[in-house]
Protein backbone atom coordinates (compact mmCIF):
# COMPACT_ATOMS: atom_id res chain seq x y z
CA UNK A 1 0.00 0.00 0.00
CA UNK A 2 3.05 2.98 0.01
CA UNK A 3 3.20 5.16 -2.48
CA UNK A 4 4.20 3.78 -6.34
CA UNK A 5 8.33 3.99 -5.83
CA UNK A 6 8.90 4.35 -2.48
CA UNK A 7 10.11 0.40 -2.29
CA UNK A 8 10.74 -0.93 -5.73
CA UNK A 9 11.41 -4.21 -4.98
CA UNK A 10 7.68 -4.02 -3.24
CA UNK A 11 6.73 -7.15 -0.51
CA UNK A 12 9.84 -9.36 -2.04
CA UNK A 13 12.09 -7.19 -0.91
CA UNK A 14 14.52 -7.78 1.91
CA UNK A 15 13.10 -7.28 5.23
CA UNK A 16 15.40 -4.30 5.46
CA UNK A 17 14.89 -2.26 2.74
CA UNK A 18 11.10 -2.91 4.11
CA UNK A 19 11.85 -1.31 7.24
CA UNK A 20 13.63 1.31 5.57
CA UNK A 21 10.71 2.38 3.26
CA UNK A 22 8.23 2.48 5.92
CA UNK A 23 10.40 4.90 7.88
CA UNK A 24 11.21 6.99 5.00
CA UNK A 25 7.30 7.00 4.26
CA UNK A 26 6.14 7.75 8.26
CA UNK A 27 8.99 10.30 8.24
CA UNK A 28 6.88 11.78 5.26
CA UNK A 29 3.96 11.55 6.60
CA UNK A 30 4.94 13.26 9.83
CA UNK A 31 6.24 16.46 8.21
CA UNK A 32 3.05 16.61 6.40
CA UNK A 33 0.69 16.14 9.60
CA UNK A 34 2.98 17.51 11.96
CA UNK A 35 1.47 21.21 12.22
CA UNK A 36 -1.76 20.20 11.75
CA UNK A 37 -2.42 17.49 14.47
CA UNK A 38 -1.53 16.99 18.13
CA UNK A 39 -0.53 13.29 17.91
CA UNK A 40 0.17 10.11 15.72
CA UNK A 41 -0.28 6.33 16.52
CA UNK A 42 1.77 3.95 15.30
CA UNK A 43 0.28 0.33 15.04
CA UNK A 44 3.28 -1.56 16.40
CA UNK A 45 2.05 -5.04 14.56
CA UNK A 46 3.08 -3.68 11.25
CA UNK A 47 6.47 -2.93 12.25
CA UNK A 48 6.86 -6.16 14.09
CA UNK A 49 5.93 -8.22 11.48
CA UNK A 50 9.24 -7.24 9.69
CA UNK A 51 10.98 -8.80 12.90
CA UNK A 52 14.22 -6.82 14.12
CA UNK A 53 14.68 -3.90 11.38
CA UNK A 54 10.71 -3.02 11.74
CA UNK A 55 11.47 -2.51 15.06
CA UNK A 56 14.30 -0.07 14.68
CA UNK A 57 12.17 1.70 11.81
CA UNK A 58 9.50 1.71 15.05
CA UNK A 59 11.97 3.31 17.20
CA UNK A 60 12.71 5.68 14.54
CA UNK A 61 9.32 6.65 13.92
CA UNK A 62 8.28 7.61 17.26
CA UNK A 63 11.82 9.93 18.07
CA UNK A 64 11.32 11.36 14.78
CA UNK A 65 7.59 12.15 15.48
CA UNK A 66 8.60 13.94 19.02
CA UNK A 67 10.87 16.16 17.30
CA UNK A 68 8.66 17.36 15.80
CA UNK A 69 6.58 18.26 18.26
CA UNK A 70 3.74 15.34 18.45
CA UNK A 71 2.70 13.10 21.08
CA UNK A 72 3.34 9.65 20.10
CA UNK A 73 0.43 7.00 21.39
CA UNK A 74 2.14 3.54 21.02
CA UNK A 75 -0.82 1.20 19.32
CA UNK A 76 0.36 -2.36 21.26
CA UNK A 77 -2.59 -2.81 22.84
CA UNK A 78 -0.83 -4.91 25.60
CA UNK A 79 -1.31 -6.39 29.07
CA UNK A 80 -0.32 -9.35 30.90
CA UNK A 81 0.08 -10.36 34.51
CA UNK A 82 2.02 -8.83 37.66
CA UNK A 83 5.36 -8.53 36.68
CA UNK A 84 5.11 -8.88 32.59
CA UNK A 85 2.63 -5.96 33.16
CA UNK A 86 5.26 -3.88 34.55
CA UNK A 87 7.74 -5.19 32.21
CA UNK A 88 5.28 -3.24 29.77
CA UNK A 89 5.26 -0.18 31.33
CA UNK A 90 8.47 0.53 31.72
CA UNK A 91 9.52 -0.41 28.50
CA UNK A 92 7.02 1.57 26.38
CA UNK A 93 5.97 4.46 28.35
CA UNK A 94 7.76 7.40 29.38
CA UNK A 95 10.31 9.79 27.46
CA UNK A 96 13.57 8.84 26.53
CA UNK A 97 16.05 7.94 29.10
CA UNK A 98 12.97 7.10 31.18
CA UNK A 99 11.47 4.05 28.91
CA UNK A 100 13.47 2.35 25.82
CA UNK A 101 10.43 3.24 23.29
CA UNK A 102 9.72 6.79 24.55
CA UNK A 103 6.03 6.88 23.91
CA UNK A 104 3.98 9.21 25.40
CA UNK A 105 0.99 6.97 25.66
CA UNK A 106 -0.09 3.03 25.39
CA UNK A 107 -3.09 1.03 24.61
CA UNK A 108 -4.16 -1.51 26.51
CA UNK A 109 -6.28 -4.58 27.21
CA UNK A 110 -8.40 -4.55 30.23
CA UNK A 111 -9.53 -8.55 30.38
CA UNK A 112 -6.90 -9.54 32.10
CA UNK A 113 -8.79 -8.05 34.94
CA UNK A 114 -8.07 -4.55 37.08
CA UNK A 115 -4.90 -5.45 39.03
CA UNK A 116 -3.08 -5.88 35.33
CA UNK A 117 -3.74 -2.30 34.96
CA UNK A 118 -2.57 -1.04 38.34
CA UNK A 119 1.27 -1.02 36.64
CA UNK A 120 -0.02 1.20 33.59
CA UNK A 121 -1.06 3.34 35.44
CA UNK A 122 1.38 3.93 37.95
CA UNK A 123 4.55 4.20 35.71
CA UNK A 124 2.11 6.62 33.60
CA UNK A 125 1.70 8.97 36.58
CA UNK A 126 5.26 8.64 37.75
CA UNK A 127 6.26 9.23 34.10
CA UNK A 128 4.14 12.01 32.69
CA UNK A 129 2.31 9.40 30.20
CA UNK A 130 -1.05 8.14 29.25
CA UNK A 131 -3.06 4.97 29.18
CA UNK A 132 -5.86 3.57 26.59
CA UNK A 133 -7.93 1.38 28.06
CA UNK A 134 -9.69 -0.37 25.25
CA UNK A 135 -13.64 -0.15 26.25
CA UNK A 136 -15.34 -0.51 23.13
CA UNK A 137 -13.59 -1.25 19.97
CA UNK A 138 -14.41 -0.33 16.20
CA UNK A 139 -14.54 -3.88 14.82
CA UNK A 140 -17.23 -6.12 13.87
CA UNK A 141 -17.05 -8.56 15.75
CA UNK A 142 -16.12 -6.26 18.91
CA UNK A 143 -19.79 -6.55 20.96
CA UNK A 144 -18.93 -11.04 20.75
CA UNK A 145 -18.03 -10.40 24.27
CA UNK A 146 -18.06 -6.88 24.63
CA UNK A 147 -21.47 -6.54 24.70
CA UNK A 148 -22.18 -9.55 27.06
CA UNK A 149 -24.74 -8.26 29.99
CA UNK A 150 -23.34 -8.99 33.11
CA UNK A 151 -25.31 -8.50 36.97
CA UNK A 152 -27.56 -6.11 34.05
CA UNK A 153 -24.71 -4.04 32.09
CA UNK A 154 -22.85 -4.79 29.00
CA UNK A 155 -19.49 -6.17 29.74
CA UNK A 156 -18.25 -2.48 27.78
CA UNK A 157 -20.11 -0.60 30.49
CA UNK A 158 -18.48 -2.34 33.39
CA UNK A 159 -15.03 -1.41 31.75
CA UNK A 160 -15.80 2.02 31.30
CA UNK A 161 -17.01 2.13 34.93
CA UNK A 162 -13.67 0.83 36.30
CA UNK A 163 -11.92 3.01 34.12
CA UNK A 164 -14.04 6.02 34.87
CA UNK A 165 -12.77 5.38 38.80
CA UNK A 166 -9.37 5.35 37.55
CA UNK A 167 -9.74 8.80 34.90
CA UNK A 168 -10.95 10.32 38.57
CA UNK A 169 -8.00 9.74 40.88
CA UNK A 170 -5.57 11.26 37.99
CA UNK A 171 -7.37 14.40 36.99
CA UNK A 172 -5.32 17.29 36.08
CA UNK A 173 -6.14 20.95 35.46
CA UNK A 174 -8.15 20.06 32.29
CA UNK A 175 -10.62 17.77 33.72
CA UNK A 176 -8.87 14.87 32.54
CA UNK A 177 -5.47 13.15 33.20
CA UNK A 178 -3.28 10.36 32.19
CA UNK A 179 -6.28 7.46 31.99
CA UNK A 180 -8.02 7.19 28.86
CA UNK A 181 -10.27 5.44 26.79
CA UNK A 182 -10.48 3.60 23.22
CA UNK A 183 -14.26 3.57 22.03
CA UNK A 184 -15.05 3.02 18.67
CA UNK A 185 -16.32 5.64 16.06
CA UNK A 186 -18.56 2.67 14.42
CA UNK A 187 -21.25 2.89 17.91
CA UNK A 188 -22.07 6.33 17.77
CA UNK A 189 -24.83 6.17 20.41
CA UNK A 190 -22.45 4.03 22.79
CA UNK A 191 -20.21 7.20 22.25
CA UNK A 192 -22.57 9.55 23.52
CA UNK A 193 -23.71 6.89 26.58
CA UNK A 194 -19.87 6.38 27.51
CA UNK A 195 -19.07 9.82 27.32
CA UNK A 196 -21.40 10.63 29.81
CA UNK A 197 -20.04 7.59 32.45
CA UNK A 198 -16.66 8.25 31.88
CA UNK A 199 -16.47 12.41 32.34
CA UNK A 200 -12.48 12.48 33.29
CA UNK A 201 -11.22 10.31 30.65
CA UNK A 202 -9.98 11.11 27.38
CA UNK A 203 -11.52 8.86 24.80
CA UNK A 204 -9.59 7.97 21.54
CA UNK A 205 -11.92 7.43 18.79
CA UNK A 206 -10.61 4.58 16.05
CA UNK A 207 -13.16 3.86 12.88
CA UNK A 208 -13.11 7.50 11.42
CA UNK A 209 -12.51 7.40 7.72
CA UNK A 210 -11.89 3.94 6.00
CA UNK A 211 -13.78 1.91 8.84
CA UNK A 212 -16.98 4.39 7.68
CA UNK A 213 -17.28 6.70 10.87
CA UNK A 214 -17.98 9.73 10.00
CA UNK A 215 -17.74 13.47 11.92
CA UNK A 216 -20.94 13.37 13.02
CA UNK A 217 -20.71 10.02 14.50
CA UNK A 218 -17.93 10.71 16.52
CA UNK A 219 -19.93 13.84 18.38
CA UNK A 220 -20.46 12.53 21.16
CA UNK A 221 -17.10 11.63 21.84
CA UNK A 222 -16.64 15.30 22.80
CA UNK A 223 -17.28 17.17 25.84
CA UNK A 224 -19.25 20.59 25.87
CA UNK A 225 -16.52 22.39 25.36
CA UNK A 226 -15.22 20.54 22.59
CA UNK A 227 -12.32 18.54 24.50
CA UNK A 228 -12.10 15.43 25.78
CA UNK A 229 -11.58 13.48 22.73
CA UNK A 230 -8.94 12.19 20.00
CA UNK A 231 -9.97 11.03 16.87
CA UNK A 232 -8.16 8.61 15.10
CA UNK A 233 -8.06 8.31 11.03
CA UNK A 234 -5.43 5.91 9.77
CA UNK A 235 -5.44 4.53 6.37
CA UNK A 236 -7.92 6.77 5.39
CA UNK A 237 -5.50 9.02 5.80
CA UNK A 238 -1.75 7.84 5.15
CA UNK A 239 -3.24 6.00 1.66
CA UNK A 240 -5.00 8.85 0.83
CA UNK A 241 -2.79 9.13 -1.97
CA UNK A 242 -4.88 5.92 -3.42
CA UNK A 243 -8.52 6.54 -2.54
CA UNK A 244 -11.25 8.58 -4.15
CA UNK A 245 -10.99 12.10 -4.47
CA UNK A 246 -7.66 12.26 -3.68
CA UNK A 247 -5.85 9.68 -6.09
CA UNK A 248 -7.65 11.58 -9.32
CA UNK A 249 -6.22 14.81 -7.48
CA UNK A 250 -2.89 13.82 -6.80
CA UNK A 251 -1.80 10.42 -7.62
CA UNK A 252 0.88 8.01 -5.90
CA UNK A 253 4.04 11.00 -6.82
CA UNK A 254 1.90 13.47 -4.84
CA UNK A 255 1.21 11.13 -2.30
CA UNK A 256 1.98 13.41 0.44
CA UNK A 257 0.00 16.34 -0.93
CA UNK A 258 -3.39 13.94 -0.19
CA UNK A 259 -1.96 13.51 2.86
CA UNK A 260 -2.14 17.17 3.53
CA UNK A 261 -5.29 17.12 1.90
CA UNK A 262 -7.03 14.75 3.49
CA UNK A 263 -6.11 15.59 7.21
CA UNK A 264 -7.31 19.46 6.53
CA UNK A 265 -10.97 18.11 5.63
CA UNK A 266 -11.12 16.00 8.28
CA UNK A 267 -10.34 19.01 10.10
CA UNK A 268 -12.88 21.02 8.41
CA UNK A 269 -15.54 18.41 9.43
CA UNK A 270 -14.72 17.79 12.50
CA UNK A 271 -14.91 21.79 13.01
CA UNK A 272 -18.59 21.97 11.04
CA UNK A 273 -19.91 18.89 12.73
CA UNK A 274 -18.66 18.58 16.42
CA UNK A 275 -17.93 20.26 20.02
CA UNK A 276 -14.84 20.57 18.50
CA UNK A 277 -15.66 23.46 16.36
CA UNK A 278 -15.96 25.54 19.22
CA UNK A 279 -12.01 25.60 19.91
CA UNK A 280 -9.84 28.62 18.76
CA UNK A 281 -7.64 27.63 15.49
CA UNK A 282 -3.87 28.23 17.20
Amino acid sequence: MLPEGLLPGGDNAPLTEQAEAFTRFCRGVIDVVAPLVPAVKPQAAFFEQLGPPGMVALADVVGYAQEKGLLVIFDGKRNDIGSTATAYAEGILGPAGQSPWGADALTVSPYLGGDTLVPFVVVAAQRGAGVFVLVKTSNPGGGMFQDLVAEGLPIYEHVARFVESLAEKAVGTSGYGSIGAVVGATYPQQLVELRAIMPHAWLLVPGFGSQGGTAGDVAGAFDAEGTGAIINNSRGIIFAHARRPYAERFGARRWQEAVEAATRDMIEQLRAETPAGKLQAR
